[in-house]
């Protein structure tokens, strides 16, 4: 089912919730895990959505350009239902190079989805870490690529790109929300 995202949760300005989750790596990661990076990319994501896997290489790549960028993808599909969406299948994909992020981490609970108010995959929120901490800057879609096989119309249409670029240059992001597109959220 193809969804596109419309209710936000979380409002610019507004603290990221905390979480401590498994990663594909064998690692616990926490949101403190990521102070070091002057922002934060976390992503709901997973691996069997069409619009996920089609946002893959484009967060491999945000990791590779961005050094002060933590990319953090978020897998909190029920994986009884959908089994490509394994915590198994995450660490094979980790393994394989295919999903090359900072950290992919599993949502077991679906209470990390939940704080954040995701609703689809890929559902991208993007924090400037500032004196209270990690807070929000950017909520919306990477780029204006409305299909899986479809690509971004060129440098204007990779909102996603700019919005970090505002982040990192210290100043307020002027997009306005323009709400993700992709599977729902595979909720129990």
């Amino acid at each position: 089912m193809v969804l596109e995202e419309s209710t936000r949760e979380l409002e610019r300005g507004d603290t990221a919730p905390d979480f401590e989750l498994p990663g594909a790596d064998g690692e616990t990661h926490t949101l403190g895990d990521f102070d070091e990076y002057r922002a934060l990319l976390v992503v709901f994501t997973c691996n069997h959505c069409p619009y996920a896997q089609a946002k893959m290489e484009t967060l491999n790549e945000l990791t590779a350009l961005y050094d002060d960028v933590a990319v953090v993808g978020i897998n909190p599909n029920d994986a009884e239902e959908y089994p490509d969406d394994s915590f198994e299948r995450m660490q094979e994909l980790v393994a394989d190079g295919t999903v090359d992020y900072d950290a992919y981490l599993r949502d077991e609970s679906q209470d990390v989805a939940r704080a954040y108010g995701a609703v689809c995959t890929p559902d991208p929120f993007l924090f400037r870490n500032g004196d209270a901490g990690f807070e929000l800057a950017y909520h919306g879609r990477f780029d204006d690529a409305h299909g899986p096989d479809q690509r971004p119309s060129g440098e204007a249409g990779f909102e996603m790109a700019g919005a970090i670029e505002s982040v990192l240059g210290g100043v307020p992001v002027d997009q306005q929300f323009r709400p993700s597109r992709g599977c729902s959220i595979k909720w129990r």
